[in-house]
């Protein structure tokens, strides 16, 4: 690759960093192989720069540093059943939970993704009595049980489609006939990954698709992700950051990464894990 191979800008003036790590990742989608001194000069700015945008996003999991430039990212780890997510950060999940749920008010209709953060946010949604008249639609088999015991005040419409053992959720075939003919309020989606560059994205590609769907059907889009998920990038891409109004994460989210989600326009809250845990404790006193 050479120089003239990197889309160049429209003027003399130094690319921006956003620009020039958004065009080094699409360059590494088409080649093996991307050169720091191509990258210097197509950009016009130094080595040293370049070097602080690779190491930037091999950070972020998008490719991987080599000598004299970048190779594309390994194959990522494989995917871990619901089971096995359901016990880490768990903390984290029931505070984040806890926020989405303050969002949700009587006579809402609501979209509930597939994961465990979605399925706490389940659980919590069932021990809100003052929430009446919620009308819920999801693609979890695990988040559909869950909210049984609070029938009728929450009514539980399932998706429809193919079952997937795995995360217990339904993915095409048939999968979206119910979410092309509704106009929720709120979805709330899981996710493995938000990141500056990358979006949001999941670790397989049958439930991207889906998520993508339940996207399109609401109002306002909140993706609820605890914070060992940001600046991680998964297989399949989901959207961009700028189809999806709210993050909630939890407070162990690094300052950094928070601040370049915040830069693109995203709206980012980070849920006070300690202090929600004291919230609860006194409330079941």
């Amino acid at each position: 690759m050479g120089a003239r191979d990197v889309a160049q800008p429209d003027d003399d003036e130094p690319t921006p960093a956003r620009i020039r790590r958004d065009r080094t990742v699409g360059l590494l989608r088409e080649r093996e192989f991307v050169r720091v001194a191509d990258l210097a000069e197509a950009f016009k700015v130094s080595e040293v720069t370049v070097r602080g945008d690779l190491d930037h996003l091999e950070d972020r999991g998008l490719l991987k540093r080599v000598r004299g430039g970048a190779v594309p990212r390994p194959m990522a780890e494989p995917e871990r059943t619901f089971e096995e997510t359901a016990t880490t950060a768990q903390l984290q999940k029931r505070a984040i939970a806890a926020r989405a749920v303050d969002m949700v008010e009587p006579g809402d209709s609501i979209i509930l993704d597939v994961g465990t953060t979605t399925t706490a946010i389940a659980h919590e949604l069932a021990t809100r009595e003052d929430l009446v008249d919620v009308s819920v639609f999801t693609s979890s088999i695990t988040i559909a049980l869950a909210l049984e015991a609070a029938h009728p005040r929450i009514s539980v419409v399932v998706t429809g489609g193919t079952l997937r053992p795995k995360q217990h959720s339904l993915v095409e075939p048939l999968a979206g006939l119910i979410l092309e003919h509704i106009n929720a309020r709120l979805a709330f989606i899981g996710c493995n990954g938000v990141d500056v560059t990358a979006g949001v994205t999941n670790v397989n590609l049958p439930e991207s698709t889906v998520k993508r769907r339940m996207i399109r059907a609401a109002a306002r889009r909140v993706i609820v992700a605890d914070a060992s998920k940001l600046g991680q990038v998964a297989l399949a891409k989901v959207c961009d950051l700028d189809h999806v109004d709210l993050l909630i994460t939890d407070d162990q989210a690094p300052e950094g990464v928070v601040a370049d989600l915040r830069t693109t326009g995203l709206a980012v809250e980070t849920v006070d894990v300690r202090g929600s845990l004291t919230a609860e404790g006194r409330a079941h006193r």
